[in-house]
């Protein structure tokens, strides 16, 4: 199932949070690559999230039936 771009938003911003506090990056990214995107963690995170390589889960709750 594709993801909605209101769950890539939230995608991207937890990642980017997580690389700002320190996580490693799950990519390999080129010293030149980093300089050209000024070490920005949310370009960082976009790029692993081109790359399928994002440790998260979204769950989408369904709603329940009614009887």
């Amino acid at each position: 199932m594709k993801a909605t771009k209101y769950e890539r938003a939230r995608t991207i911003g937890a990642r980017a949070l997580q690389i700002s506090m320190g996580a490693p990056i799950l990519i390999k990214l080129s010293k030149k690559e980093l300089e050209k995107i000024n070490y920005n963690p949310i370009e960082i995170a976009k790029k692993e999230l081109e790359n399928k390589v994002i440790p998260l889960t979204i769950r989408r709750p369904l709603p329940k039936k009614l009887e």
